[in-house]
């Protein structure tokens, strides 16, 4: 039985570096808007069915926008993505729900810093690919399919940063 892998690590994956190039060219506003609208609409209901009463990664999704909105300070922020991590640790035995709460907390803290947003391909497509192929598939089909999600995820942002 193989063990799952906590993430992505290929760098020089044609997948990642399509996603890089484009991130590159962005705004900090543009890439938290991003990764926090994907990761609620894709990564948020993974994490659903791994807990549907925790909250925390909600909760970091939320702060991130009030962040974004002027309606909070980072430290108030922080908090809410340090309780997301937190929520990603104690999913251990859940690699779907564990790799969608690395990925919404790394989407979060694109907020603090544009680079981090890189965890939502790194984390969140693993996540994709672990809920619709199962844990046990090969990992050739799991980059496959973690391949492309990151195509949907570079279509997600060029809509953002084309204004669509």
């Amino acid at each position: 039985m193989p063990k799952a892998r906590k993430m992505l690590s290929d760098w020089e994956a044609p997948y990642i570096q399509s996603l890089v190039k484009l991130i590159e060219t962005q705004n900090k506003t543009t890439l938290v808007i991003w990764a926090v609208d994907y990761s609620e609409r894709v990564l948020l209901p993974l994490w659903n069915k791994n807990d549907p009463d925790d909250l925390r990664p909600l909760h970091a999704l939320n702060a991130a926008r009030a962040w974004l909105a002027g309606a909070i300070k980072l430290p108030q922020a922080k908090a809410a993505i340090l309780e997301c991590h937190a929520a990603a640790r104690e999913a251990a035995g859940n690699p779907v729900g564990q790799a969608a709460a690395r990925a919404i907390g790394q989407s979060a803290s694109t907020i603090h810093s544009a680079r981090h947003c890189l965890g939502l391909p790194l984390y969140g497509a693993l996540a994709v690919a672990y809920d619709t192929l199962g844990t046990q598939a090969a990992w050739e089909k799991v980059q496959q399919c973690a391949a492309e999600e990151c195509g949907r995820m570079l279509d997600a942002l060029r809509a953002i940063a084309e204004g669509k």
